[in-house]
Order: C-alpha cells, then structure tokens, then sequence
C-alpha cells in the first residue's frame, strides 16, 4: 500500500470538523472519513498513515485491542 501525500492532511480535516470528544479506532476514523466523501481502501490504510505520523508526534496512539487514535491539536 502507498502513502500518497496528503492523506493525514484529509483526515486531520475530517476529524477537526467532527471533533470527536473522545479517542476513535480506524474504523471508526474511516467512517467518519466515508461521511465526507474521503475515500480510503481501509481501515488498514487509515491506521498506517496515523502510525507514520505518530512517530512525528501529530498523533497520540493509545495502546489497547484496537488501537484508538487521538490528534495533536492542529496550529
């Protein structure tokens, strides 16, 4: 699976107009993203991206089955 640029930018959009109170799994994140009309081949891919960003510090990855995402606040 590629990363094409662009895509945490997609989902940071989405979820800042969703503003979730609370931290969401990837599927929940992509189908927040569906609602949108984001078009992402899975939750897999949708974890990918987070996980690469995580690694940055954009994004807080709570440890758990599944996983949960929660984004740094956008400046």
């Amino acid at each position: 699976m590629r990363i094409r640029r662009g895509e945490f930018e997609r989902i940071r959009t989405v979820l800042s107009k969703a503003d979730p109170e609370e931290p969401l799994t990837a599927r929940e994140i992509l189908d927040l993203l569906e609602e949108h009309g984001e078009e992402f081949d899975s939750a897999h891919q949708v974890a990918t991206v987070l996980g690469r960003e995580a690694q940055v510090g954009e994004v807080e990855v709570i440890d758990g089955q599944p996983y949960r995402y929660r984004l740094g606040e956008v400046n």
